[in-house]
């Protein structure tokens, strides 16, 4: 859907539901071992703005999405690399929950590649870590993870 006709609400809102679709996608990719295009077009075509066992599914920002994607998937060792720094050394991102590995290399994409304020992106994807568990176990840990690998990527953004 484009959004160059909607508010900025619903912008920040289809925005959102990208990066979660985004975390979704490179879960799956790594799970499945699917290529990047076969996912982007199951996204795309079936998953966001969809109904879902009754409920409409949050449309999302399909160019955001794919960007997002496609920069973790070809910025994968730097992400990768810059996560295991922000890990306590005993904890290799090869060891951490698969989904927090899609949503780090998300984030990581975002702090690469991105026009995103690193801080919008850190509060973003802490909503997404949230979202995954809903008690809130991991909102400390992912926030001080994106909050080191933001500072190494932008450290201007925190001068």
């Amino acid at each position: 859907m484009s959004v160059s006709n909607l508010s900025g609400n619903q912008k920040r809102r289809m925005k959102s539901a990208s990066r979660l679709y985004a975390v979704q996608a490179l879960f799956q990719m790594e799970a499945s071992s699917q290529p990047i295009d076969v996912v982007i077009k199951e996204f795309k075509d079936h998953r966001m703005g969809v109904e879902l066992d009754g409920a409409m599914l949050q449309d999302g920002d399909i160019e955001h999405f794919g960007r997002v994607v496609a920069g973790a998937v070809n910025n994968q060792a730097r992400i990768d690399q810059m996560t295991d720094r922000a890990l306590v050394a005993k904890w290799a991102i090869a060891r951490i929950d698969p989904t927090l590995r899609a949503l780090f290399r998300a984030a990581g994409a975002e702090f690469v590649e991105g026009d995103t304020p690193p801080k919008v992106a850190i509060v973003e994807y802490v909503e997404v870590a949230v979202a995954f568990s809903p008690d809130g176990k991991e909102r400390s840990f992912v926030n001080a993870v994106l909050d080191h690998m933001a500072r190494e990527a932008k450290p201007e953004a925190f001068a």
